[in-house]
């Protein structure tokens, strides 16, 4: 099914981070930062990787995501696997290293602001994200991209129950709802396990523990689109 031919009005949801705008990437930097300052003897860069995969996979069904929080993720995790005595100001700049994603500027990604003004004037738009909630409505205030849509949510995760809970509250036709994004495990196979319809708009830079391989199900439709802009020949 490629999609062409949608009619009539839908009710879109939409990513924010690494969707709408660069996210992920600042992580990784943050990551690489503190890989150097670890210097650990004999773990490679993926190996620490998988160690702090672990502690986020944990702390994030307690204390969910943003930036503070990988901030104390990667203090969980330089305690564990420091080579040498854990002092107090050790702990205090691997936290700097999160905390400076704050600084990032927030840049929509090209085709970004043009196709959310066209879609706009076609369809409901939703803006759908997870994460700490100041921290997202901070990102989502600096693009501007608020202009363009009726809605916001934002919540602690992105599951099949949020979905459900979102379309039931905005007492919207499942038939016409699609959700948008560039993580499969919390955009495109929960959505359509909640019997929506979901475009993938895959980024390369995806982060690691939201990979997971495209699951149709339910009778919604799953496209596949290259970039964002694409979705103005879609929708």
């Amino acid at each position: 099914m490629t999609g062409r031919g949608v009619t009539g009005q839908q009710h879109l949801l939409i990513d924010a981070d690494d969707t709408l705008w660069e996210n992920n990437i600042y992580f990784e930097t943050a990551f690489e930062q503190f890989v150097e300052f670890l210097e650990h003897g004999h773990l490679t860069p993926e190996e620490v990787r998988g160690v702090l995969d672990e502690i986020e996979l944990a702390n994030s069904k307690v204390h969910g995501y943003g930036s503070l929080n990988f901030g104390r993720n990667l203090q969980e995790c330089y305690a564990r696997l420091a080579q040498r005595e854990i002092r107090g100001e050790d702990l205090e700049t691997v936290k700097g290293f999160a905390l400076r994603i704050l600084e990032q500027p927030v840049e929509l990604m090209a085709g970004v602001a043009e196709t959310l003004e066209y879609l706009a004037g076609r369809h409901e738009l939703t803006l759908f994200t997870k994460g700490h909630v100041d921290e997202q409505r901070m990102k989502i205030d600096a693009s501007g991209v608020g202009q363009w849509f009726s809605h916001t949510g934002i919540v602690k995760e992105k599951n099949r129950e949020a979905y459900e809970e979102l379309v039931r509250g905005r007492g919207l036709d499942k038939g016409r709802v699609w959700m948008i994004g560039n993580s499969p495990k919390s955009d495109i196979n929960p959505a359509l396990e909640a019997g929506l319809h979901a475009v993938f708009v895959p980024h390369e830079r995806t982060w690691t523990l939201e990979r997971q391989g495209l699951r149709a199900a339910g009778p919604g439709q799953l496209v596949v689109v290259e970039r964002f802009r694409d979705l103005q020949g879609l929708f």
